[in-house]
C-alpha cells in the first residue's frame, strides 16, 4: 500500500494515478477483511475499488490524461498538512489504550449499544439498522450525486469529440 501511495504522488500520468488508488482501495479491503471487518472490506471493494475508480476514470475522459506542472514549491499546503498531522498526533496522545475496558465508551456507549433497543438479534445488524441508517443513506447520496454528475458531463459532450455550446 505504501508503494502504492508513493508512486500515485510521484507521477503526472493521471490514468495511472486513478489505477494506482484503485489498486490501494482493493489492497486497503484486503487488509480489512485480515482485521475480521468484512462488511467495511466490501464497502471499501465496491464504492473505493469499484466505483471511485469508475466515476475517476469518466471523469479523466473529460479532461487532459497528464498533470499539469506546478508553477512554484506547494511549501504552504505542505506545511498545512504537517501541521494537521501533528496536532492529531498529539491529539491522539490522550486517548485510553486500545482495548482498554475502563475507557469511557465501553462505560458509557457500549452498554447502550448492547441493550438492543431494537428488535434485532445481532449486536451489529442492529447498529447497522439503527444508528447507521442515516450515514448509510448519506453514503448513498453521495455515491448517486457522483454518478449522475458525470453522467450529466458525458451528455454534454458531442459525438465529434467536442463541447456542445452551452445554451441561453
Amino acid at each position: 500500500m505504501a508503494i502504492a501511495v508513493v508512486a500515485m504522488i510521484r507521477l503526472r500520468n493521471l490514468f495511472a494515478v486513478v489505477v494506482l488508488s484503485g489498486i490501494y482501495s482493493f489492497l486497503m479491503a484486503t487488509l480489512l477483511v485480515a482485521l475480521d471487518a468484512v462488511d467495511v472490506a466490501m464497502t471499501e471493494a465496491a464504492v473505493g475499488a469499484g466505483v471511485s475508480t469508475v466515476l475517476l476514470l469518466g471523469a479523466l475522459h473529460l479532461c487532459r490524461s497528464e498533470e499539469a506542472k506546478p508553477a512554484h514549491r506547494p511549501w504552504l499546503p505542505l506545511a498545512v498538512s504537517a501541521s494537521t498531522a501533528g496536532l492529531l498526533i498529539y491529539g491522539a496522545l490522550g486517548l485510553p489504550d486500545f482495548s482498554d475496558p475502563e475507557a469511557p465508551i465501553h462505560q458509557h456507549v457500549a452498554p447502550r449499544y448492547l441493550q438492543n433497543e431494537v428488535d434485532v438479534p445481532n449486536v451489529v445488524t442492529a447498529v447497522l439498522a439503527s444508528f447507521r441508517g442515516y450515514d448509510t443513506l448519506g453514503e448513498t447520496t453521495v455515491v448517486f450525486t457522483a454518478g449522475a454528475g458525470i453522467v450529466a458531463l458525458l451528455r454534454r459532450r458531442r459525438k465529434g469529440g467536442g463541447q456542445e455550446p452551452p445554451k441561453p
